[in-house]
């Protein structure tokens, strides 16, 4: 009777030792998964920080071009088929390069004040 006393106990034993094992092991396990997750983390943070580049030129897509013109979409649309706007299209995403917006800009702006300067008789001499 004392044996099998001593061998429930042992057993016993071996089981609270092979649990605090496990348990150790699912902590060790837990943290990699998480420093795992940490890492990603910070990789999202560095490539969403950084702008879209085409050959060294910082590419603009149609949200950041309708924020910077104030049109819509539709109306970037129109630029387009127009040709008007250069523009690129990178897996299935529309792209613009800073340099052919800024010429854009400088061409319609161009535009509307020799049409201002037109309208007012005004000249720069």
């Amino acid at each position: 009777m004392e044996r099998e006393r001593a061998r429930a106990r042992e057993m016993i034993n071996d089981t609270d030792m092979e649990d605090n094992d496990l348990t150790v092991w699912m902590q060790v396990w837990f943290e990699r998964l998480l420093g795992r997750f940490d890492r990603l983390d910070k990789f999202m943070e560095t490539m969403t920080s950084k702008h879209n580049m085409l050959d060294g030129e910082r590419l603009l897509d149609n949200y950041d071009l309708c924020q910077l013109l104030h049109v819509s979409k539709r109306t970037l649309q129109r630029y387009r088929s127009s040709g008007e706007l250069p523009y690129q299209t990178i897996y299935h995403k529309t792209y613009y390069k800073e340099s052919d917006v800024e010429n854009f800009i400088r061409h319609n702006f161009a535009k509307k004040e020799q049409s201002n300067d037109d309208a007012t008789g005004e000249t720069d001499e």
